[in-house]
């Protein structure tokens, strides 16, 4: 069985049983194109497989996870200061229009802020490097939001000159890693905005899945139990790592109070701070059906039901 993840702490035990890649978007059209039994899929990219009868089912696990405030980048000239100035604005964003991280950003504005996708043009493109949107998988969108590409131009490029006034991007672009003095996240707050929003919501966003073929299930009805259980236990002994890091207190890290911080997400989130499975996890699956939807990329809002595995529903 082939199996294709990115390399996280969650998955670091299962070294030498996945095979991996350079970037994320290379393991999704690879699992696309048939090169995986099971693999790491953004939720987008299945929602929108889903749509046309992909060949794969999702299971409750979830590889990836970030909070989404520290997402949002904006060029300081356009006058943008906060949320409310975003109306009318020229908007980046990498390899298609609904990045999961995108989806979650907009939801979250569109929420709380009262941000209006189709008030502004948008611009889809490559961050470091020229691209096409990608290629693998559907770009649907409203017909009253304007999506254009950005053809030669770079995101980071057009960001850093003002040639889009904000960017939506997972990956913080070089400029502002270089400390351009144009370019500025749009909460530079962040860390506090998103505990915030954790307090009140209970939301830790999802990001990714782990899909499984569907025609392997159909043939080994035990699979997706396997699976789960095998990416549960790798992420579990990830957490375990951390726990008892706390005893030796940051011999093993070169950053300065990461035991610290370790205290403070276990008295934040609990002991399971990363949970796979649905029951914990329910509200932040629904939000995502509901932002995937309201966003015009599902023609109607799924339920989680109808996504996931159905002997993995009671997890």
């Amino acid at each position: 069985m082939r199996i294709g993840t990115f390399t996280y702490d969650t998955t670091r035990d299962l070294a030498g049983t996945v095979e991996t890649a350079a970037t994320l978007p290379e393991i999704f059209e690879r699992a696309i194109r048939g090169d995986f039994d099971v693999a790491e899929l953004g939720l987008t990219f299945y929602l929108r497989l889903l749509e046309e009868g992909t060949p794969f089912v999702a299971l409750p696990i979830f590889p990836n996870r970030v909070f989404r405030h520290s997402c949002v980048f904006v060029n300081t000239r356009s006058g943008i200061t906060g949320p409310g100035d975003l109306t009318g604005r020229t908007i980046g964003e990498f390899g298609t229009y609904g990045q999961d991280s995108g989806v979650w950003a907009k939801g979250i504005l569109m929420d709380e802020h009262g941000f209006r996708p189709e008030a502004n043009r948008w611009v889809i493109g490559g961050l470091e490097h020229p691209a096409e949107p990608f290629g693998f998988i559907p770009h649907p969108h409203p017909g009253t939001v304007d999506v254009r590409t950005a053809g030669p131009r770079t995101l980071n490029d057009m960001l850093a000159g003002g040639e889009i006034d904000v960017l939506f991007s997972a990956n913080v672009p070089q400029c502002v890693l270089d400390g351009a003095p144009d370019v500025a996240r749009l909460f530079p707050d962040f860390p506090a905005r998103e505990r915030d929003y954790h307090r009140r919501t209970g939301i830790f966003p999802i990001m990714h899945t782990v899909v499984v073929r569907r025609d392997l299930l159909a043939g080994d009805p035990g699979l997706a139990r396997r699976v789960y259980t095998m990416f549960e236990a790798a992420k579990d002994a990830a957490a375990e790592r951390y726990r008892r890091g706390r005893r030796l207190y940051q011999v093993q890290t070169m950053l300065p109070w990461a035991n610290a911080l370790v205290d403070d997400t276990l008295a934040e989130f609990g002991e399971d701070w990363w949970p796979y499975g649905i029951a914990a996890n329910r509200s932040a699956l629904d939000t995502y059906l509901r932002y995937h939807h309201e966003q015009g990329l599902s023609s109607r809002r799924w339920r989680i039901e109808e996504i996931f595995a159905p002997d993995l529903l009671g997890t």
